[in-house]
């Protein structure tokens, strides 16, 4: 039976399985059937950051690093709504934004060797950096979705916030409750996410 102090451990686990998971995850165009309503637009939006290995050890990662290293925590995760959501826009207006998919890499690789490292940045600073990449994950987002117009698109807006949300939630409280007692896991996890990310970087190359 499983104790009230394995339980981070857990869910730490069942979500790094997640993100290691051999997802469909490196091209970002077109692939979205235009939905029915507005709640299958919300509902297809919310998921739809779960369903890349990119996206979701993104996420993942700067909910984990804003607890580990940025104070106040919620900040650098609300920057990266607020961007993510500045992006969807572009894409959802057709707007050609350049090095989307290199800009996601990197994120990647970034945001796994801060977390690694456990590097600390002043709450404003860490805000400018994770909003940036934050533009290009929701122009690659807003790309995929763009079938959605009018109240369709404001559904899957609402949903892509929703489901970005809580991947940093959950990247917080992994953080809150493991990586700040064992910073080897934090390590691991960076690493892991860094490799991803190099290896997407590989790929483009």
């Amino acid at each position: 039976m499983t104790n009230h102090r394995s339980r981070p451990l857990v869910a730490f686990t069942a979500l790094a399985a997640l993100a290691a998971a051999p997802v469909t995850a490196f091209a970002h165009a077109g692939e979205h059937a235009h939905s029915h309503g507005a709640l299958d637009s919300f509902a297809h939006a919310f998921a739809h950051p779960f369903t890349g290995a990119d996206h979701l050890a993104a996420m993942l990662a700067v909910g984990m690093w804003s607890a580990i290293a940025v104070q106040p925590a919620w900040r650098a995760p609300a920057a990266f709504v607020a961007l993510l959501v500045a992006g969807c826009v572009a894409g959802f207006a057709g707007l050609a934004v350049p090095g989307v998919e290199p800009m996601i890499a990197a994120s990647v690789l970034i945001l796994g060797l801060l977390v690694a490292v456990q590097k600390r940045l002043p709450w404003g600073a860490a805000a400018v950096l994770v909003g940036v990449f934050a533009f290009f994950h929701g122009a690659a987002h807003g790309t995929e979705l763009a079938a959605d117009t009018g109240g369709l698109a404001v559904a899957a807006l609402i949903g892509m916030a929703a489901g970005s949300a809580t991947l940093h939630l959950s990247g917080m409280a992994l953080g809150h409750a493991v990586l700040q007692r064992h910073q080897w896991m934090a390590r691991v996890a960076g690493a892991a996410t860094a490799l991803l990310g190099a290896f997407m970087l590989t790929r483009l190359a």
